[in-house]
């Protein structure tokens, strides 16, 4: 079984597009485990209604907001998660109804893979959330108009889907591409390395140094693109002070492997 590991944080009504979106999966042998760094009984709400009207297994883990901490409560969601396979996903995006179906295409022994995602503006996004509940076949009715007026920056990989093949292999670590909002692994690999760096607070490069210390383990990456496309919602630039502080972190271990 695959687990779909859902972080959010204070964004109900994006988070209950994405929920949405899930239901629509092709491939329906997943459960959910939201990690939630703290959020509002709104969110609760959200989940609860859900719930209610979905037959998907959910679990809510919630921690008391302490300010960014999202490496903490991923790590509860690997230990609760009951499948094999983590796929990790943010409550700020919506995906595909392919999307369980695509990643469950690519898992591997011995791989990682990191997703990409399309990019969504501001108007396009209070748009959908505007909308009663979320329409995979009335959003890409107008795919190209909407690549042309701006509100995707990308609309190709949403028309255009690839299988698995070793040209998605990367042959060493890079930071390119690294999206903690779409990425998969095999659980025993993240338990191997301890999951995600705790020490790292604040928003930042928990998911390029998780994906670091998955290959210093000898787990090769995957490229996920054209393939598993998540649509990212518009939002504020996140507090970003951390974000130097947590860089260095991953450089330093890069560099104690070179040496």
């Amino acid at each position: 079984m695959i687990s779909i590991l859902l972080a959010t944080y204070n964004w109900p009504q994006a988070l209950k597009l994405c929920l949405e979106s899930l239901a629509t999966q092709t491939d329906h042998h997943f459960e959910i485990i939201i990690a939630d760094d703290g959020s509002t009984e709104s969110t609760k709400q959200v989940i609860d209604t859900f719930r209610a009207s979905h037959p998907i297994s959910i679990t809510h883990l919630w921690q008391e907001d302490q300010g960014f901490r999202k490496t903490k409560i991923l790590n509860q969601a690997i230990a609760s998660a009951k499948g094999d396979y983590l796929i990790f996903l943010d409550g700020d995006c919506i995906v595909q109804p392919d999307f369980v179906a695509r990643h469950r295409e690519l898992a591997q022994e011995g791989y990682l893979v990191t997703g990409s995602r399309v990019l969504l503006n501001e108007k396009l996004t209070q748009e959908l959330l505007t909308w009663n509940t979320w329409d995979f076949k009335r959003f890409s009715s107008n795919l190209i108009s909407e690549r042309f007026s701006g509100g995707i920056n990308k609309c190709l990989p949403l028309m255009i889907k690839f299988g698995n093949g070793g040209w998605r292999d990367y042959q060493k670590f890079v930071w390119r591409r690294i999206k903690g909002c779409n990425m998969a692994c095999w659980k025993a690999d993240a338990q191997a390395i301890d999951g995600f760096d705790e020490a790292m607070t604040g928003w930042g490069h928990e998911d390029a140094d998780f994906v670091f210390r998955l290959q210093r383990h000898h787990v090769k990456r995957k490229s996920g693109s054209w393939a598993t496309e998540v649509l990212h919602l518009f939002h504020k630039i996140h507090d970003q002070s951390n974000a130097a502080e947590n860089a260095r972190r991953v450089r330093e271990k890069i560099l104690a492997k070179a040496i």
